[in-house]
């Protein structure tokens, strides 16, 4: 009787001690939280970015880097870190001098990161215990993109050079030349004399050679071509054999850059010899090699159709032996990003894109089968232990940058190990994207996200901002962004949407293919019909509504201004970034011309009905919108003229219209100060218009 009343006792405190906590914990969670914290484009510039991890040969070490933003300074810059892959405090390896791309040496005890602490950009290598740093590289025109030879001895690297010249003696004696003349002017004989926002002059990218305890550097790629050929991210497009004697690398031998989507893989042995092309049956890209761990394979990314540059990129198999070639998982109706070897050269782990996200998959080498092992987020980087029993990858979202995680190597166990960011962020109370679906046309289902305020509450109208994303043939992913960060723009009181119509990846192949001719006809259908399904929920003004863009997106702005007349909806704010205005002057300034060439099948003198049919400045007697117009003089994949030449229309139809130039910027408005007075400015345009009607 004593033991049965000693137990209801014992029971009942255990009781009594649990209801007190849960009411503790309920009167805590009652208490009015305070309110978050806006988050502001001071915010943004300081995140701190987290890239490049790389996994050390015993699987045991990461090695990745931070950038930081000086704004005050006007540039940021990046140092090395080291953390265990069991997750733990980091260990900054570098300090001082910017510190960037980061590489295990085979041994596991050294790193070799690119820096310009002693002048123009090079290869310095650390020791990873001691923190002991050389130089490796003395080449005048820098160097970049560091990789290890397997047996340690060599590092291959690229440098843009005067392919004319033998020797670095010459490119140095060319490069002050040019630096100390007086006159400044040009001389061209060919197309793609200019890129993005630089000159060529000349130059050529080559991939070098240097031994990794020193001593002159060897360009392996001689010759009047760009080796690699540039590309839009993706993996390294050069890589050793696994007993170092060999080098594959991409080139484009194209007598006509402007026009050619026609990068090779060839290969050349590190010594000298005969250089070989493997892929030449193939009149598109093919692009960063691999070997396999075992040397009996190269895999690499092509596309099949020539002057396409958003072709799917499909995963190959290249068997050295026999010289065959055929694909893997070529049922995925994806494009394949980053991918890596497992280390017994079994499989193949891969990221593609997937409705905005990016799932990490695994593809059998004997079978060619594939399977999706992570579903959620936005992956990439995936790397692999010696063990073959962990992946390691880097992993963002709209709400959070780029931070490293792992997980076993069949998917499970997904762990984050870098928490960079996430004290600073908690402050905010971001709201994560949300699914929206609907039906655009030709009854196709059409895919985006929205973004609510911090402080959203369903009781009150909001004013909207459609965000329209670039390409065309890209896509809104939940992934973090610097340029275009909806966050911002939620947190500045707006409800956000970014939504992915026709041309949009990640969707399949042919999504993405039905843009190309019809720039402004299903896809312009699918977001009206988009914004037009928002427009009805109860929390939206439809009377408080904009839409920004830049690159494609700019060109789309600049037709909706044309075409503001949908009975739905109207927008009363449009912001245009570096939008292709007259398709007729764009082609004839901008510098890849494989691009409008594909869009618009064929020039303006061959076709010129689809450049006039789709030309937003045809439709210039209907401006009416209020527009911000913005540009840089260093654009050259969309020339300033585009922007001028908007800009003067809209004062000259009357439409009130503001223009805002940076005369040291290219596409992108990459520089802090630059970043801070574009945010500021677009989000100042959309207040005065959209704001001055808000509803208690």
């Amino acid at each position: 009787m004593t033991r049965f009343l000693c137990q209801r006792l014992l029971w009942s405190l255990v009781v009594f001690a649990i209801s007190s906590s849960g009411f503790a914990q309920q009167k805590r969670f009652s208490q009015p939280q305070p309110p978050a914290r806006p988050f502001t484009i001071d915010d943004l510039l300081k995140i701190r970015r987290v890239a490049e991890p790389q996994l050390s040969p015993d699987g045991r070490t990461i090695a990745y880097s931070i950038a930081d933003t000086d704004k005050d300074a006007n540039k940021r810059d990046s140092q090395i870190y080291v953390i265990s892959a069991e997750g733990g405090e980091p260990r900054q390896l570098t300090r001082g001098a910017s510190s960037s791309s980061p590489r295990w040496s085979p041994d596991g005890k050294k790193i070799a990161f690119i820096s310009a602490r002693d002048g123009e950009p090079q290869i310095w290598i650390i020791d990873a215990a001691s923190g002991q740093m050389r130089m490796v590289t003395s080449i005048s025109t820098g160097a970049a993109g560091p990789v290890w030879s397997p047996d340690g001895k060599w590092l291959a690297f690229t440098s843009d050079v005067y392919p004319e010249c033998p020797n670095d003696e010459c490119n140095n004696r060319r490069e002050k030349q040019a630096a100390e003349s007086k006159v400044k002017a040009k001389l061209v004989n060919r197309l793609l004399f200019r890129h993005w926002k630089s000159w060529k002059d000349g130059k050529r990218s080559h991939v070098f050679i240097a031994a990794s305890q020193g001593g002159p550097s060897r360009d392996v790629t001689p010759g009047d071509y760009d080796a690699p050929p540039f590309s839009l991210g993706g993996p390294d497009d050069y890589a050793f054999s696994p007993d170092s004697k060999e080098l594959a690398f991409a080139r484009n031998t194209d007598r006509v850059e402007a026009l050619s989507t026609n990068g090779d893989i060839f290969v050349a042995p590190v010594n000298g010899g005969e250089v070989r092309r493997i892929t030449g049956d193939n009149p598109a890209n093919d692009l960063s090699p691999q070997y396999s761990p075992d040397g009996q394979y190269i895999a690499y990314r092509a596309q099949s159709k020539p002057g396409f540059e958003s072709d799917r990129w499909r995963l190959m198999l290249y068997h050295r032996r026999t010289g065959q070639t055929h694909p893997l998982a070529n049922q995925l109706d994806s494009s394949i990003e980053s991918f890596a070897f497992s280390r017994d050269g079994q499989r193949i782990y891969f990221v593609a894109s997937d409705r905005g996200r990016q799932p990490i998959y695994e593809v059998l080498i004997a079978h060619g089968t594939y399977k999706k092992l992570i579903n959620e987020s936005f992956n990439d980087d995936v790397s692999v232990s010696s063990d073959g029993k962990t992946l390691v990858f880097s992993r963002q979202s709209m709400t959070r940058p780029s931070e490293i995680y792992r997980a076993n190597s069949d998917g499970t166990g997904v762990k984050q190990l870098t928490r960079t960011n996430d004290a600073y962020l908690g402050d905010f109370g971001l709201k994560p994207a949300e699914d929206v679906n609907w039906d655009g046309a030709a009854g196709a289902k059409v895919h985006g996200f929205l973004v609510k305020p911090p402080n959203f509450t369903p009781s009150k109208k909001w004013p909207l901002i459609v965000l329209i994303h670039g390409g065309p043939q890209g896509a809104w992913e939940d992934a973090w962004s610097y340029r275009w960060n909806p966050e911002v723009f939620a947190a500045a009181g707006y409800i956000v949407f970014t939504p992915n119509p026709r041309g949009s990846t990640g969707y399949g192949q042919k999504f993405v293919d039905e843009i190309s001719g019809d720039w402004a006809g299903k896809v312009f259908t699918d977001i009206t019909n988009g914004v037009a399904y928002l427009a009805a929920l109860p929390f939206i003004d439809r009377d408080r509504m904009g839409a920004a863009g830049g690159s494609y997106g700019g060109y789309m702005i600049d037709w909706i201004e044309g075409h503001n007349e949908d009975p739905r909806f109207q927008f009363k704010a449009l912001v245009s970034h570096a939008g292709i205005y007259n398709l007729t002057s764009m082609y004839g300034a901008t510098e890849e011309l494989w691009f409008p060439e594909w869009e618009f099948k064929g020039t303006p003198w061959t076709n010129p009905e689809m450049y006039r049919l789709w030309s937003p400045h045809m439709h210039a007697k209907n401006f009416k919108t209020p527009m911000l117009v913005v540009h840089g003089e260093l654009d050259y994949r969309v020339p300033v003229g585009e922007g001028l030449q908007l800009f003067t229309t809209l004062q000259r139809q009357g439409v009130e219209s503001k223009l805002l130039y940076f005369p040291d910027e290219g596409h992108w408005v990459l520089k802090p100060q630059n970043s801070e007075l574009w945010y500021n400015t677009v989000l100042g345009w959309f207040d005065s218009h959209l704001k001055a009607k808000a509803q208690p």
